[in-house]
């Protein structure tokens, strides 16, 4: 449905993004911020469903800084490279890459931000940091309670899944309690991953009410 398009942050780097349409007149548009595995299948479906919801969804390639064209799976040698990429990589270099992202799609209305695991760290921290946002999502950032200090901008929705082994339960909810102010959904029985039907994680029911709730979130404040 999308095409890769190249886009050019204000320090000069040259990146690779994914663009869906909607069918009609966009309601606003969605930045789609990938897992350490890169703009791979799953991304392009999120962006895909995002666009069939009406909105531009756009998936920038986030790692393309330090491994471009980073593309893999969720198993073996394809998650050491993953692990490998999100080494290198530095979020605060991250954000100038989410800023020319947002200026590709403000023409189509109000922005809004949804991020996947280490995607989900990102879009946090893009709710306090870069400037034009009107809501971010975030489902399952690791580096999330490393950021509890963080002021965000914009409203701001989390998606945790209680038995997720990489971002231990009350750390979860210390952030939840930090920022009661924001929306905090915990899911019973969803790992990390939940939301990728490419991973052994995925729970087909916390992803599907996620997915609700995110939509509700962004007709609130995208439109």
């Amino acid at each position: 449905m999308g095409k890769m398009i190249e886009l050019t942050a204000a320090d000069g780097h040259k990146f690779s993004a994914y663009r869906a349409e909607p069918a009609g007149k966009p309601k606003g548009a969605v930045i789609v911020i990938m897992e350490i595995f890169g703009v791979n299948s799953h991304i392009k479906a999120v962006a895909d469903g995002y666009a069939a919801d009406g909105y531009v969804a756009i998936a920038p390639a986030m790692f393309d800084r330090w491994h471009p064209g980073l593309d893999v799976g969720y198993t073996g040698a394809d998650l050491d490279t993953a692990r490998a990429a999100m080494q290198k990589a530095k979020l605060d270099e991250a954000i100038k890459d989410v800023t020319a992202t947002l200026n590709e799609v403000k023409s189509a209305g109000k922005v809004g931000i949804v991020g996947y695991c280490w995607g989900g760290t990102c879009a946090w921290k893009s709710a306090s940091s870069v400037d034009g946002l009107s809501c971010a999502i975030a489902y399952y950032g690791g580096g999330v309670p490393g950021l509890i200090g963080d002021k965000p901008k914009v409203p701001v929705m989390f998606h945790w899944g209680e038995t997720d082994g990489s971002i231990p339960l009350e750390k979860a909810k210390e952030v939840a309690a930090a920022h009661s102010n924001q929306i905090n959904y915990f899911y019973p029985g969803a790992g990390h991953g939940f939301n990728c039907d490419q991973r052994a994680s995925y729970n087909a029911e916390a992803a599907k009410l996620a997915k609700q709730r995110s939509l509700e979130f962004l007709a609130k404040h995208v439109g």
